[in-house]
This record gives structure tokens, C-alpha cells and sequence, in this order.
């Protein structure tokens, strides 16, 4: 499915942004958002769920893979929404379904919050709720996050974060190769700035059909602690843990987590 994706670039806000592109024969739109760090690669088993008749759409995001920022030029996880309406422009997109992991899947929650007229349906990977409240030792967490991170030579953070977000050999390698090409004050200007997704908002609801899903070995975060208040807390979510899966479900467990998009979309 990869071989047959475009290869493209558009520039927006001082970025230029990579993106592979599969033309459909039908009005029919699938984007990926990826995780911190990594880049579109990450969603290669699900490239494979859609048939011809699927227009695809996966970007490198700002900062990451062959996005690379300007020099002197800081992530701004705002920025990410702005690429995303560029995308619908370029291609005069309607509505869209839109899958994200991680940030990516923050990414499309603020989407679906500030523009639901753009999105048919979501679909969260290992994410948390960008609109849920946070406890006090969260927020002291996250205050602390950047003096953390810095206490960690950059060997040793891309190391403890691949092995805290897969399961499989394998998928750890690609995080760890992915990272090594970043370098740390991205990384954690990435990881920082996009905690501005968070906004309590206890009437929030969605407008289209969620699919949640979380890793049953997930450790990051919040994430797998909030899933299922979530779901039970909004009827438009459906959530689904992947068994024998890490915070990158999708890549440690793809045949689960295919299924079950599959299945969602009635596809």
C-alpha cells in the first residue's frame, strides 16, 4: 500500500510538511495523525485496511520525519491544526475520518472540538482526553515535565521512551530511530507544548461516532486510567483494549487493532 502513495509537500506557517497521498475513486476521506516522536510509517499495517475506493492522507508532522522546522523556529502544537485545514483546502475536503495516536490523536480531538463539521468519525489511539480534569498531581507533573526530561542525557530518554511505548523488539527500534532523528529540545518542546490541547470541559461531547483504543500494557501518562470513565461518560465512544499492546497498540498488536477498525467503519 506504501508503494502506492504519492510522495508530497505543501509549506504552511514556515514548515514545510511531508505527506504521502493515495488517490480513491470515491468521495471517500482516511488521515493519519502520528505520535510524539515518531513519524507516518507508524500506520503501515493500517494503510492496508482501506481499498481503492479511499482517498489517504498521512503527514510527517511538524518537527518530525522530513518536517523539519526552521532554524530558531519552536513546535506550536496549534500549528499541527492549521497543516491539518491546509490538507482540506489543498484537496477540498468535506468531511473526513480521522485516525491519531498518541498526540496525533489530541491532534484530532481538537479538530472534531473546534471544527465537527470537518470530521465523519474518530478514531483514538492511545490518547488522553484533551477535555478531561486533571488531578493535582497531574498538574504538578506536567509543571515539572520539562526539568525531568532535561535530567535525562538524550540517549537514555530515547531508550526509556521506546521501551514505554511498545511491547515488540521491533517497534522499539523504529521509535528509537525515529527519535534519533530529532533532537532533545524538539522532543521536549514537542512533548510541552502540546499539553495546551488540555482544556477542561465536563459538558464536552462528541458529534460523530470515537473509537477508543488503548493498549492493555499502556504506561504513559493518564491514558489507560481515563479510558474507560471516558467511554462510559459519552455515548458517542466505543472503546476497545488491544491485548498484548503498549502505548504504540496499533503497531504492537495490528491485527486487533485492524479488526476493529474494520468493523467501525463498517469496511
Amino acid at each position: 500500500m506504501e508503494k502506492r502513495m504519492q510522495h508530497l509537500v505543501f509549506n504552511n506557517l514556515s514548515c514545510a510538511i511531508h505527506y504521502w497521498y493515495r488517490k480513491g475513486t470515491e468521495d471517500k476521506w482516511v488521515l493519519f495523525f502520528h505520535g510524539a516522536g515518531v513519524d507516518h510509517e507508524m500506520f503501515q499495517e493500517q494503510y492496508k485496511i482501506f481499498d481503492d475506493t479511499y482517498n489517504i492522507i498521512a503527514w510527517d508532522n511538524r518537527g518530525h520525519g522530513l518536517s523539519k522546522l526552521e532554524s530558531n523556529t519552536q513546535f506550536r502544537f496549534k500549528d499541527m491544526i492549521s497543516d491539518c485545514k491546509k490538507i482540506y483546502e489543498i484537496y477540498n475536503i468535506n468531511k473526513a475520518v480521522l485516525i491519531g495516536q498518541s498526540i496525533g490523536g489530541n491532534l484530532v480531538q481538537e479538530i472534531a472540538y473546534n471544527y465537527s463539521e470537518m470530521v465523519e468519525k474518530l478514531v483514538l489511539i492511545d490518547c488522553t482526553k484533551n477535555t478531561g480534569k486533571l488531578t493535582f498531581a497531574e498538574k504538578c507533573l506536567l509543571k515539572s515535565s520539562r526539568f525531568l526530561f532535561n535530567c535525562y542525557s538524550w540517549k537514555t530518554l530515547i531508550k526509556q521512551s521506546a521501551n514505554a511505548c511498545a511491547n515488540k523488539v521491533e517497534v522499539r527500534k523504529y521509535i528509537e530511530e525515529c527519535f534519533k532523528r530529532m533532537d532533545k529540545e524538539t522532543f521536549i518542546d514537542i512533548l510541552m507544548d502540546s499539553t495546551a490541547c488540555l482544556h477542561y470541559d465536563p459538558q464536552y461531547k462528541f458529534k460523530q461516532p470515537v473509537l477508543l483504543l488503548c493498549g492493555t500494557d499502556e504506561r504513559t501518562g493518564n491514558i489507560k486510567k481515563v479510558a474507560e470513565q471516558w467511554a462510559k461518560s459519552d455515548s458517542s465512544c466505543t472503546l476497545h483494549f488491544i491485548n498484548n499492546a503498549g502505548h504504540n497498540s496499533n503497531q504492537d498488536n495490528p491485527e486487533m487493532v485492524n479488526a476493529l477498525i474494520r468493523d467501525f467503519l463498517d469496511i
